[in-house]
């Protein structure tokens, strides 16, 4: 199963991932890749790999991503190598990827994987201080650049199968974990009886 978690920057994505991960014995993750350089504290391969931007036009040529896009000025990529053996573990996978990037996963694979799509919602006078305040202080542009995507975002909700607002990070950790568990019964039974 492969869960996809989008919401602004700043939203809490990659937080809730680590939450998840850390907490769900089933649950993992598996890295985009993007030619932005890693942000303090960030390791290749755990969240991205950081490759040149000529390497990743490279993999573009190759048709080596299900997806890509342009976000904030920077190449972001889903490999289908990486996806495909992440997959294959049998592990729920936790993504978290954009608007864009949702709609074109579940264009290409809602009928060969079972998939669920969460939008993390966070009014945009918090996201601005969430980044305004954040460890790797962000430029002015930056924040700019992120607020003004902030209603083209928003405007994509209608594509999730669930929205929440994201102002407790426990509540929201815990609710994720209720909706992973329900859903993964509820695609593992209906695949069950399919096989019967």
């Amino acid at each position: 199963m492969l869960v996809l978690l989008s919401g602004v920057s700043g939203a809490g994505k990659d937080t809730i991932k680590k939450e998840l991960i850390k907490r769900m014995d089933n649950v993992t993750s598996m890295p985009s890749y993007t030619d932005r350089s890693p942000r303090p504290g960030e390791e290749n391969g755990k969240i991205y790999n950081f490759i040149s931007t000529e390497e990743f036009e490279n993999k573009i040529k190759s048709n080596e991503f299900y997806e890509y896009s342009v976000h904030h000025e920077h190449y972001y990529g889903t490999s289908k190598k990486v996806l495909n053996d992440t997959i294959s573990s049998g592990k729920i996978i936790v993504k978290d990827i954009e608007v864009n990037g949702t709609e074109n996963l579940l264009k290409l694979l809602k009928d060969q994987l079972d998939i669920i799509t969460i939008f993390l919602r966070v009014p945009k006078e918090e996201l601005r201080r969430r980044l305004e305040h954040r460890v790797e202080k962000a430029s002015i542009k930056e924040i700019e650049l992120r607020l003004n995507r902030f209603d083209y975002e928003e405007s994509k909700i209608g594509i999730y199968d669930y929205v929440l607002k994201n102002d407790d990070l426990e509540k929201t950790v815990q609710i994720i974990m209720t909706i992973i568990e329900n859903e993964y019964k509820i695609k593992r039974g209906k695949r069950d009886t399919n096989e019967k």
